[in-house]
Formats: structure tokens, sequence, C-alpha cells
């Protein structure tokens, strides 16, 4: 393994021996770009060696889904290092060619936390929170872009395949488009796509649906969102539209290429989550974790980024009523709810956390007893390991998200599931419930709907959870991650027809 030093420089101002190991001018066939690289910088182990200018890979679907791919084809992988204000070099990492691309610590306040995740991210997700329009987040998110864009321009061989991924590259594609017409470029939205009538508000929403377009395809969860961006297309651009083919103009209104719109719903590591189901060592610890909450007849579990979109709120509620009417009893259930941490230097993140942290201690104080708890609640994030031990742990499963792309937490629940038992309580408003038809589906703001569907699966006979889970089970491990990506590169290397009549 190659390890990048951070960039300074020597008494000769020359590069270090891992930065000449990569040269700068290399060309790629096949290039991911997103906003954070595949690795994650190594904290100290616990001898104290400092490994800190070494990388780990991260965990997460995306990583999963394109790090075989791109080891495969000698790919290139661009994106942000995670660190402002530190240049590193391209380097290697897991067989994988890596670009960083640098943003300071303005860039990340102002491209980042501003306008990617308090304009778009609330905006994206039916304004569940009031999302903050300014010119200066702008302003900095067109100039990041560009950064990436570059940073592609530089790398990329003559007709190269270029996958844009999310949200906080919008603008890339059609930057990518009039600097090198000569690529093949896809994009692929993980979040949801509002439609026209929410958009509207946005005020560079024209730039924004002409960045996508620069795209030769872009793909979303849901043929819902594909729609929307369709009309918007139409609405805010004049774009002709026919079935899943946007007809995109140039400044002299001749056509110059067609970007088609389709729905590609991300999926899952399948095998990987069912082998560590059936290891010992994590079947043993989701014992241990029953026997450490008292062995309860059930356990409910919610496993969430801490996020207004994900329902907490929601189905705090819902536990705390069905414990004041006696319908759960904390002697019977409890409920383990994850909350990893999110974007903490966000306003709107640090008052849902106090408010999330002040419900579980009301419910608490409230029903606890000496040997039994309510909500054991989690503020941390954890390796893939103890999440399956979790999701064995677990009999019923709550995703109660007010507005998501796909959940692949409801996804993971399902593949660990390997005895076919165990029930899966999912969000309509979730992307997840285009697939897993079989759960138990019910919206989030009916909290008595909510309620009678978590007893549902409380009580669910186990000839039922068995045919559901059955059901689920195999609609994932038809539709895995490979399968979510091979089928989008197939799509986006597939000629176009063009209908002009």
């Amino acid at each position: 393994m190659q390890r990048p030093e951070p960039e300074k420089p020597n008494a000769e101002g020359e590069p270090t021996a891992s930065q000449r190991s990569h040269p700068a001018a290399v060309k790629y066939d096949f290039m991911v770009v997103s906003n954070r690289l595949p690795v994650d910088r190594d904290v100290q182990d616990e001898n104290g060696d400092d490994s800190t200018n070494g990388w780990k890979r991260s965990p997460g679907g995306l990583v999963t889904a394109l790090a075989p791919m791109m080891t495969k084809s000698e790919g290139a992988w661009v994106g942000w290092h995670g660190a402002p204000d530190e240049t590193v070099r391209p380097f290697s990492h897991g067989g994988m060619d890596l670009v960083p691309v640098q943003l300071s610590n303005e860039d990340v306040e102002l491209y980042y936390e501003g306008f990617s995740n308090a304009t778009l991210w609330p905006l994206y997700h039916d304004v569940i929170a009031p999302p903050e329009f300014h010119r200066t987040w702008w302003d900095a998110y067109r100039k990041v872009n560009k950064r990436f864009a570059d940073a592609v321009v530089r790398h990329a061989n003559h007709g190269a395949t270029v996958w844009v991924q999310d949200y906080q590259l919008q603008l890339v594609p059609r930057m990518l488009r009039e600097a090198r017409p000569d690529l093949r470029i896809g994009f692929f939205n993980h979040i949801p796509f509002p439609p026209p009538e929410i958009f509207a508000q946005l005020p560079w929403r024209q730039a924004i649906i002409d960045g996508l377009l620069g795209a030769d395809l872009v793909g979303f969860q849901r043929p819902s969102d594909a729609g929307n961006f369709m009309r918007s297309a139409r609405r805010f651009l004049g774009a002709s539209v026919k079935q899943q083919q946007v007809h995109v103009k140039g400044p002299d209104g001749e056509i110059t290429h067609i970007a088609r719109a389709q729905a590609f719903p991300i999926s899952i590591d399948v095998e990987q989550i069912s082998e560590l189901a059936r290891t010992p060592e994590i079947i043993e610890r989701s014992r241990q974790i029953r026997k450490d909450l008292g062995n309860p007849a059930t356990i409910l579990l919610g496993v969430d980024r801490l996020d207004y979109t994900k329902g907490i709120r929601h189905r705090l509620k819902a536990i705390e009523e069905l414990l004041n009417e006696g319908k759960l009893r904390v002697e019977d259930a409890t409920l383990i709810q994850v909350a990893s941490p999110s974007r903490e230097r966000v306003e709107q993140y640090r008052l849902l956390r106090e408010e999330i942290e002040g419900t579980v201690g009301h419910i608490n104080g409230t029903y606890d007893t000496i040997q039994n708890t309510a909500v054991r609640y989690l503020h941390h994030s954890y390796p893939v390991e103890e999440m399956v031990a979790m999701y064995l742990a677990a009999d019923v499963m709550l995703v109660t998200a007010l507005r998501d792309g796909m959940n692949l937490v409801a996804k993971e629940y399902v593949a660990a599931r390997t005895a076919n038992d165990g029930a899966l309580v999912l969000s309509e408003f979730a992307g997840a419930a285009d697939q897993l038809k079989q759960a138990l589906l019910m919206n989030p703001h009916d909290i008595d709907g909510l309620k009678d569907t978590i007893m549902k699966a409380v009580h669910m006979p186990a000839k039922e959870a068995a045919r559901r889970m059955r059901s689920m089970r195999k609609q994932i491990m038809d539709h895995d991650v490979d399968h979510w990506s091979a089928d989008f590169l197939m799509a986006l290397n597939e000629k176009v027809i063009r209908d002009d009549t």
C-alpha cells in the first residue's frame, strides 16, 4: 500500500517518494467522482504507533459497490480526502488510484455545510426543514464543482467513462461536457429529487437542471424521482422530453445530445451481510445483546444517521404512547435506537440531537424500572459486525423515514435474517418500499397507524413473518449492489436511438 503524506515542502522543495510514485499525468478510461474519496484517515493504533498518514477503506454502500470495479478497470476515484486546508497528491490504496480534491475550511462551510446540506438537502427532502438560500453558498458550490470537474479533465483519457455521484456535484456533468465533449458522462442522485412545485423555490433551479443535463444518463433511486426531474427540465428549461429522454439544445437551438433519466435503485452487498450473520461469533454477540437487555420478549431496533428526515421523533412518540397505553410493557419490550453522529456543526442537527436525547430521557425516566430500560439510546457509529449482531438480536426493525432516497438499513436487516424470521416496519416514503413490498408499510406521519403497525409486527405469527421475509430476501439477493452498478453502466454505454419526430 502506498501511503501519501500531506504535501509539505521539503528542504529541496521536491515531492516525497509516495508522491513521485503516482505521477499527476496518469490518464484513465473510467473515473468515479464523489464528494469524498473512498478512504478515511487511520487513527493512532492502541500501541501509540503513528499511523495518521495511512488510510483505510470507508464503510458504506457506494464504496462497496464500486471498489471491485475500480480495481478491475484500473480506474480512478476523484474526491475530497476529508481534511480541510491540506494538500494531498494522487495516490493508490487497495488497488484503486485516488485523485484528491483540496477543500479549504471556507469551502467546507459554504459549499458542503451550507449549499449542499442546508439548501439542497432540506429542499430535496420535501422541505421537512426550511432550506436556506444564500448567494455566497451558491458561489462556493459553483467554484468547488469546477474544481472537481477540472480534476477529471486532467486525468480522463479520450472517450473515458465518468460517473459522477450525488447532489453535492450537480454542476459537474455540464462542466465536463463543455470542457470534454468526448467523455461518456453518467450521474447518480442518491437522495430524492423533489417535484417541480418544491424545486421551484431554488433561485438557481435552471443552473442545477442544466448542470445535470450535461450527463448522458441521470440515475435516480425511484421512478417518481426521475419523473420529477424530467418535469422540472420541461418546466424550467423548456426542454423537450420524450419518454425517458430529454433532448438537450445548444445556444443555437440545435439538439446537442440526449440525456436519459431512469431509476436504478441502489442496494447492498447481500453476500457480505449474510455471511456475517452466519458467523458463530456474531451470533453469540447477538445473544449477548439480548442478555444485556434482560432477555426481553421483543427487541425493536432503529438504526439511523441523526437526521430530521429519518422520523426518529415520530418513532419515539409512537413507542411512548404504546407504553403509556400498556400495549407495550417495559418488562417485555425494549427499543434500541442507534443514532450515528451527523453534521454536528450545523445548527439544525445540534438542536435535533438535544430534542431526541431529551425525549429519550423523558421516556426512560417515566417507564424504566431497576431491571428494564424502555429505550437504549446509542449516539455512536458501529462497525458492520456489530450492526449485524444488532440486526440478529432485533425482532422488529423500525424504518420510519419521512423521506429517504433508499434506506439501505432496511435491506441490511433483511439480508441478516438468514432464518427468515423477524419483521420490518418500513415507511412508504423510503425508496426501499418500492422493492420490499412484503414489509409492513406505513405512513410515519400517522402516529396511530404507526402504532398499529408496530403492534402487528410484535404479534406477527411466525408463518407469516417467514413468508414475508423469504420474499424480501429473494428480492435483494436478485438485486444486490453489483447488479445496481452493472445495470447503470450498461445503460450508460448503450447507444441512444434519436427520435426527433
